[in-house]
């Protein structure tokens, strides 16, 4: 957890980590996307943007983790064990997306009637296509990503706890598949990255289940385990 981390702030009792990894995506981001504006500064800002809105967006889980009893002290969830604890501490983040959605539209609108082709209007066109598709992909019922985990909560309620997390994983498994082939067909580095981290979290919840059929099976309580295993945006 604390491995090549950097400890930003702390709100509302929940600290902010920033990984490494943020400042070489960072280098290809800006790098690649920088020659859209006039002044580079806006390159910088767009990607500090895109790093609020994920910040948002994981703040949304913690604080609905919180509201149903859970434990959220660093952008780590534990919710209660609960179908509907899970399920609300998963959708919140998305929501938060959601809420966005309207606002950098109006924004954006307004900036390209106003400062046609300027800096500006480029900027508040990118942050919204940038929230909307990280909306998109992250709704897609793939577990770990949040579509996936809302699959896993719904089938939280007919099969339980270690049945439903068996079930998105293997789901899982097959999307980080089929992602990583259409990556490999496109050429596409980053489809390959986000693959291999789709196929790595599923992997990992199947021997999540797994470990928590062998504990149940002697009688060891089953301890609560992450919403949320990280996304696929680094942060």
């Amino acid at each position: 957890m604390r491995s090549g981390v950097i400890r930003l702030f702390r709100f509302a009792g929940i600290e902010v980590f920033l990984h490494f990894s943020w400042f070489l995506v960072a280098a290809i981001y800006i790098s690649g996307y920088i020659r859209r504006y006039e002044s580079p500064v806006w390159g910088v800002l767009e990607y500090i943007s895109v790093f609020a809105i994920v910040l948002v967006h994981e703040f949304g889980h913690a604080l609905a983790c919180r509201q149903v009893g859970g434990i959220a002290d660093r952008i780590v969830l534990w919710p209660p064990r609960r179908p509907g604890a899970y399920l609300w501490s998963i959708a919140a983040g998305p929501l938060v997306n959601v809420i966005l959605l309207p606002v950098l539209a109006f924004v954006s609108m307004m900036a390209h009637a106003t400062l046609p082709g300027s800096d500006v209007a480029v900027f508040f066109r990118d942050l919204n296509f940038i929230n909307a598709v990280l909306l998109g992909f992250n709704l897609l019922p793939v577990f770990p990503l949040d579509g996936g985990q809302m699959v896993r909560g719904l089938l939280w309620f007919p099969f339980g706890e270690i049945r439903s997390l068996q079930i998105s994983s293997v789901i899982g498994l097959i999307g980080g598949a089929i992602l990583g082939i259409v990556g490999l067909m496109a050429g596409s580095v980053w489809w390959a990255v986000l693959a291999f981290f789709l196929l790595s979290r599923a992997w990992y919840g199947w021997q999540q289940a797994k470990a928590m059929i062998a504990a149940s099976k002697i009688g060891i309580p089953i301890s609560p385990s992450p919403t949320a295993p990280e996304n696929p945006v680094p942060r």
